[in-house]
């Protein structure tokens, strides 16, 4: 099945193909939030401080994952609205070639230097162990992630987010029976909640693959189709990279905060990895709503449609606005009963430690969600470098103030404090950008 949103209501359009997008990142979430559940609570705190630990240091090849997406994801768009299948069919195949390179490098630096990594961000000795065997795990599971984001980025490309969201439902259902049998049946300990992420992550990006190209042979074409193109593969680079080094760059940010956490002991280091899995859900849900502004866009623009780019951004505003409000009920005024979730018989560090991060994060969601709906408008229209300022203004602010406040007498409250001061001074930056985007100038 094939969405073409550059026709109907920009609201509507836009609000259909991006709710079973929210839905597909919610179960996508439930693979992070299932380890630390069944971590947390089968196993113990310092399992839960373990895997929280190796999370930060899996960002950065998620970073690249979600890169390749996105560059798939915006290639394939515009040419899905060009009605240049041909093209688009090329596009496809240059992704899927670049991202197993990518991927390829990736593994052999994580087999070669995550002892390093986890050394560089002061793993505690009695966390090393455990967060090493999850690293070791998740790296060789690598291929299956890169290839469930471009499978994905397709599907989103053709403006199709129902059957991502299938496929993700199934998975990360499954993941938490797993874990819990892996954990609780076999006691495999943090190995079993990394082997059962392997094994569904496995399943899940062999049938969307396979479902892919299942697609594209529907898509008829009347011209020759290339394995790979070179001028394709400069495009999706133009927007490929910017998204990695944007994603990597949060990633090596929330290391070096993650390394300032850990000198405050494993009751914090527990409380921050639980709180900060909850806010993750929150915003890796904002930014997948933000791509699908991004296809959205990018398709509109494909077919130069550009007045209903502006449409879509109102839209988009309205969305994770509304979505923001219990969220953020949620968090500031239920933290206590949601950490729970994660934390059994937990120190009172831990759990405090959780509440106040919730509770300083959680108002601000307004604000990040309207950032990454701007974001979203500047990748699809590839005004890629005003999208990359945002993101860096955000990430120094908030790396640079951890540092300087967590010496402070606020400690670990200074640290919190620094993510709403990136997100606002971002914000602004974004939404004036895409007040001044190039797609205005051919509006009036």
């Amino acid at each position: 099945m094939t969405k073409d949103l550059t026709v109907g209501k920009p609201e509507t359009v836009l609000w259909k193909f991006c709710i079973p997008l929210f839905g597909s990142v919610i179960f996508q979430q439930l693979y992070n939030l299932a380890d630390s559940f069944v971590a947390g609570k089968f196993i113990g705190e310092n399992a839960l401080a373990s895997v929280g630990n190796s999370y930060e240091i899996t960002l950065i090849f998620i970073a690249f994952a979600f890169g390749c997406n996105i560059g798939c994801s915006v290639i394939v768009s515009q040419f899905f609205g060009a009605k240049n299948y041909g093209e688009m069919k090329t596009a496809v195949y240059t992704a899927m070639i670049t991202s197993a390179v990518v991927c390829t490098v990736l593994m052999c630096l994580g087999i070669g230097f995550c002892d390093t990594l986890l050394h560089l961000i002061r793993t505690p000795e009695e966390l090393f162990a455990d967060s090493k065997l999850y690293l070791d795990i998740y790296i060789w599971g690598l291929p299956f992630v890169f290839f469930y984001n471009i499978a994905t980025g397709v599907f989103s490309a053709l403006g199709d987010s129902k059957t991502p969201f299938f496929f993700l439902a199934a998975s990360s259902t499954a993941n938490v029976a797993v874990d819990i049998l892996f954990v609780t049946a076999f006691n495999m300990g943090v190995a079993g909640v990394a082997w059962a992420t392997f094994l569904c992550q496995g399943i899940s990006c062999l049938l969307a693959v396979s479902v892919v190209f299942l697609r594209l042979r529907k898509i008829h074409t009347d011209v020759r189709i290339s394995g790979f193109s070179v001028p394709i593969l400069k495009k999706f680079l133009s927007v490929a990279v910017p998204s990695v080094l944007q994603q990597s760059f949060i990633s090596i940010g929330n290391i070096i905060i993650q390394g300032i956490i850990n000198g405050f002991g494993a009751g914090v280091i527990a409380g921050y990895s639980a709180s900060v899995k909850l806010n993750n859900l929150v915003i890796t849900s904002f930014t997948t709503l933000g791509n699908g502004i991004s296809n959205y866009s990018a398709q509109n623009i494909g077919a130069d449609k550009l007045a209903r780019v502006k449409e879509g951004f109102r839209a988009g505003i309205k969305l994770v606005w509304l979505l923001s409000i219990p969220l953020f009920f949620a968090y500031f005024f239920a933290g206590k009963r949601l950490l729970s979730l994660f934390m059994e018989d937990s120190s009172a560090l831990a759990l405090q430690t959780g509440i106040t991060f919730l509770r300083i994060l959680s108002p601000f969601y307004f604000v990040i969600s309207a950032k990454l709906v701007a974001d979203g408008i500047l990748r699809g229209s590839n005004m890629m470098n005003k999208f990359m300022i945002t993101t860096f203004t955000d990430l120094i602010l908030r790396v640079g103030l951890a540092i300087v406040l967590s010496e402070t007498a606020l400690g670990t409250v200074g640290i919190w404090f620094a993510w709403p001061i990136g997100w606002t001074v971002a914000a602004v930056l974004s939404i004036m950008f895409y007040k001044s985007g190039k797609w205005n100038q051919s509006l009036s």
